[in-house]
């Protein structure tokens, strides 16, 4: 069974809130480290802001963390099947997203997982995360327009595409049927920590 949004959204507070405090650092210094106003990380903090995919993007990467640290600290030993009980589904209504954790940031490895899915219509544009984050977009139903460097290409089912994600991107489906990915992010050593 899925994780109930409310829970994720007290786990993102948690989390936030745990990772300045690691850090020593004051609500002025994170919203410098990540690029989210002190007012929106206190909200965050407080459990009352429903932060979007572009926001905690930003976070993860100003807390030099994986985007998956945000959403859930449960994972499945190597060799364990994957159980539904773990997972996570986090949605950006905003932009029309549906996020589900399949695997979560496995430091030995450097990757996590998602499955992605965009609503007819939906963009979602993402500011760059850290340095060394790469991403690996694998469609499984739909069409997706990707925009990389001011560029856009379509990517259909059973096309993939891998990029550096160190720069702006965005994401949209502008067809009437949905969109599902797996989005595979790899981080390079020192790209992310392994809280």
């Amino acid at each position: 069974m899925a994780s109930e949004p409310h829970t994720i959204a007290q786990h993102i507070a948690g989390t936030v809130r745990q990772l300045r405090k690691e850090r020593g650092w004051s609500l002025d210094r994170a919203a410098g480290e990540t690029g989210v106003s002190k007012a929106m990380l206190g909200q965050i903090e407080r459990g009352e802001s429903s932060p979007t995919v572009s926001t905690l993007w930003k976070i993860a990467s100003g807390f030099r963390v994986s985007f998956s640290t945000l959403f859930d600290s449960d994972k499945p030993a190597l060799g364990e099947l994957h159980r539904d009980g773990w997972e996570s589904v986090w949605g950006d209504d905003s932009a029309g997203m549906q996020a589900r954790l399949l695997f979560p940031y496995d430091p030995l490895l450097g990757f996590e997982m998602f499955m992605i899915e965009l609503a007819p219509g939906a963009i979602s544009e993402s500011s760059a995360h850290a340095s060394g984050v790469v991403e690996h977009i694998v469609i499984v139903e739909g069409e997706m327009e990707l925009r990389l460097d001011e560029r856009w290409q379509t990517l259909r089912a059973g096309e993939g595409l891998r990029f550096f994600a160190d720069r702006p991107h965005a994401m949209r489906n502008n067809t009437a049927t949905r969109l599902r990915f797996h989005d595979v992010i790899h981080y390079l050593p020192g790209a992310a920590s392994g809280t």
